[in-house]
């Protein structure tokens, strides 16, 4: 008897390798299955299959487990246990190109939904048989497959241990994306900003395992999460490892700028033009004077309402695809800006100020570190309207003191700037992209075993 869910399956294989096999094999004369009794099932799994994932089975969860995962069960009479087949073939995504991480240069595969299909694409770019893959399951109900990757000479078994133990205490009906699963093994849930790293493409994953990190893929996600994740590591992209050295380095530390910019753009406009107009140059402060005469709101207020106006202009993008969505954003800004400007709600000034900082949030590479920044440049602004650049100096005393004492699964989530691997030159791929030449040593933060990845061992 063969047991299976219809839509999980490759009936062609199921067809092809196993029940024709099964058919012809009872009227062959080297198949007798008549006094077999304790070897039938062996004896059928060496005989009547082709198939070469097969196995035995007698625990009953186990069973059904398998077959609500799309493999087929042969129930034999008068055997104790069943055999389990592989027969996996539900419909799945082709390979395609990352959308959240587009390159100008640089491979142009993306993660897609499926597992096995993921984990070869690490496979490929990861010739080495000290590669490992843990296989787990999560979710009590969903019972969701995941692989954990590591290179076993590389990766720091502390961080290894801390990985497992955290997935293990995991108790939750379903796991249905790796963002799930993210927030339920971080450090601080409680903070704006990720402190694990996310990405779908598989040429980063391998990276990180190079480095000494551990991936994690969860079936039917296109997004790896990549442990433990730092300031530096949020901070880089794809593309800064396939650029002349010179032309990354340049594009690194304007990423700084952009995060400073994202931040602090508006809380400055408003600490400077309600508190300390004195700052600027005199013929600048008659331009923003004159700009700001005909406006009914002080300077808070306008920066709220654009800040929030921009906020629904990306949300509403967002939310629909394809070149509408692009549309709505690009034409909704010009036309809510410039109709802001002449019904005398907003200063010319302040379109420009939540412009550069729209722009800088996109400089960043990861979605959920701007997203941080997004939410914490609020708080700012509300510190700038009430105590002008000491509410920007306390709350920028008090977002440093956050970050300094964030962990991912026990590393500093400040490294390499707090200290830790600064004397070794970490900063030199991190702050810069220093020349591939000049970078023989592996990232210290994460202690690998083996920290040397070129020249001699």
């Amino acid at each position: 008897c063969l047991v299976y869910s219809d839509c999980l399956i490759d009936k062609h294989l199921l067809s092809e390798y196993a029940i024709q096999l099964l058919l012809t094999s009872g009227e062959s004369d080297a198949f007798d299955l008549i006094g077999l009794k304790s070897d039938m099932i062996k004896t059928i799994a060496r005989e009547a299959i082709a198939i070469p994932d097969i196995r035995e089975e007698d625990n009953l969860d186990k069973i059904v487990d398998s077959i609500l995962s799309g493999e087929t069960v042969i129930f034999v009479d008068k055997a104790s246990k069943v055999l389990i087949v592989d027969s996996r073939g539900w419909p799945t995504r082709g390979v395609g190109e990352p959308e959240t991480e587009t390159v100008v240069r640089g491979p142009r595969e993306g993660f897609g939904e499926t597992l096995k299909i993921n984990m070869t694409l690490v496979r490929r770019r990861i010739k080495d048989p000290r590669l490992k893959s843990k296989m787990m399951k999560v979710g009590r109900r969903s019972k969701t497959d995941l692989a954990i990757m590591y290179i076993e000479d590389i990766v720091n078994e502390k961080i290894l241990n801390e990985v497992y133990n955290r997935i293990n205490k995991v108790d939750i009906d379903a796991v249905l994306e790796s963002a799930m699963l993210e927030f339920l093994i971080e450090d601080d849930y409680l903070s704006p900003f990720p402190q694990i790293e996310n990405t779908e493409r598989p040429d980063s994953l391998a990276a990180s395992l190079y480095e000494g990190r551990v991936g994690i893929l969860v079936d039917n996600t296109p997004f790896a999460l990549i442990v433990p994740a730092t300031i530096g590591t949020l901070s880089q992209a794809a593309e800064d490892y396939y650029s002349r050295w010179t032309i990354s380095s340049v594009v690194r530390l304007i990423r700084l700028i952009a995060g400073f910019l994202s931040l602090l753009a508006p809380a400055l406009y408003i600490a400077i033009t309600s508190f300390h107009p004195g700052l600027i140059p005199t013929k600048l402060t008659y331009f923003l004077a004159a700009s700001r005469v005909n406006v009914p709101f002080p300077a808070v207020v306008e920066a709220f309402l654009m800040e929030l106006t921009i906020e629904l202009l990306r949300e509403a993008g967002s939310r629909i695809a394809g070149p509408i969505g692009t549309t709505i954003g690009i034409v909704g800004g010009l036309i809510i800006g410039q109709a802001a400007v002449e019904a005398g709600i907003v200063s010319p000034l302040m379109i420009i100020i939540v412009a550069v900082t729209t722009i800088a949030s996109f400089a960043l590479p990861s979605y959920e570190w701007a997203s941080g920044f997004r939410f914490c440049r609020f708080i700012f602004m509300v510190l700038a309207s009430i105590f002008g650049l000491y509410g920007i100096m306390l709350g920028i005393v008090v977002l440093s003191t956050h970050l300094a004492r964030l962990e991912s699964f026990g590393i500093p989530f400040t490294a390499p700037y707090s200290g830790l691997g600064l004397q070794q030159g970490d900063l030199k791929d991190t702050l810069i992209k220093a020349p591939i030449q000049k970078l023989p040593l592996r990232p210290t933060f994460t202690f690998p075993k083996n920290k040397r990845r070129m020249g001699k061992r």
